[in-house]
């Protein structure tokens, strides 16, 4: 008798742990590890978590970054499932130099990089030898350059793509002087008697409460390159769970909270 009991004990107890890792399972296989970068991009990665679970009952954890590095690693390394924090241009690099098999699967938004003046209101103002200020690290040099080059103030060697240098530089015909600065000096030379555009990334115009409607004369838009992204592995770019947070992300509950944080200088890349 006591060894029938056992065995009947023992049968529940299987049969319950079996049933407690199928429940676990079926919650886990709906649910989503989602990488960002600590700030005012996981208040908004927030907003995409609470329209997942809304929307699809999809359960989103975000996992905070303070590094750019590390996003990708632990997408990689399947730490995590996706990541939202990177355009392509640094996408690319990072994969080529650190072998990741990551892919892109949906846009959120545009950072723009913006020429500011604070001495013509039109590009039409602009005389011949002309100061510019740009930022000194590649990736915003970069972006600086191709805008200067998008609203035809100088031509870049096609062959330089989206990470083109001060020697790319092929045309050139009001002869501007071309300033490398450190970013967040950038918003100060505004003043100086001798600059008249500076080109800066939103992180130091906001910090320095520029305003473009004021000062701004032309930024980057929605085609541009270096809109963030949505990344996945290549083996879980097409699954569901990944498809409901691109969708997710790309709602109008998200835009509107990155217009509450950053006004008008998100714009939507999808």
């Amino acid at each position: 008798m006591i060894m029938i009991k056992n065995f009947v004990y023992i049968t529940l107890l299987i049969l319950a742990v079996s049933l407690s890792l199928l429940s676990c399972s079926s919650s886990d296989s709906h649910s989503l590890k989602v990488g960002v970068t600590a700030g005012p991009e996981q208040e908004i990665a927030e907003a995409a978590k609470a329209e997942a679970k809304e929307r699809f009952g999809l359960e989103v954890k975000l996992i905070t970054f303070n590094d750019y590095v590390m996003p990708n690693e632990a997408l990689h390394n399947k730490d995590i499932d996706i990541n939202a924090f990177q355009h392509l241009p640094y996408l690319e690099t990072q994969s080529k130099q650190r072998g990741y098999d990551l892919i892109e699967v949906g846009k959120t938004f545009i950072y723009p990089i913006t020429a500011y003046s604070k001495k013509i209101r039109a590009l039409s103002e602009l005389k011949k030898g002309g100061t510019v200020a740009i930022p000194n690290d590649p990736t915003n040099g970069a972006r600086a350059l191709l805008l200067l080059e998008k609203h035809g103030l100088i031509s870049l060697d096609p062959n330089a793509g989206t990470s083109p240098r001060l020697l790319d530089i092929q045309e050139n015909p009001l002869s501007l002087k071309i300033l490398e600065i450190e970013a967040p000096q950038l918003p100060r030379v505004l003043d100086d008697k001798e600059v008249i555009i500076a080109i800066i990334n939103n992180t130091f115009s906001a910090q320095a409460g520029l305003d473009y409607a004021q000062h701004g004369l032309f930024q980057e838009e929605s085609d541009s390159p270096y809109v963030n992204l949505i990344v996945a592995r290549k083996d879980n770019y097409d699954s569901e769970q990944v498809r409901q947070f691109v969708e997710a992300y790309q709602s109008e509950r998200v835009a509107e909270k990155a217009k509450e944080i950053f006004g008008d200088s998100a714009i939507k890349g999808w």
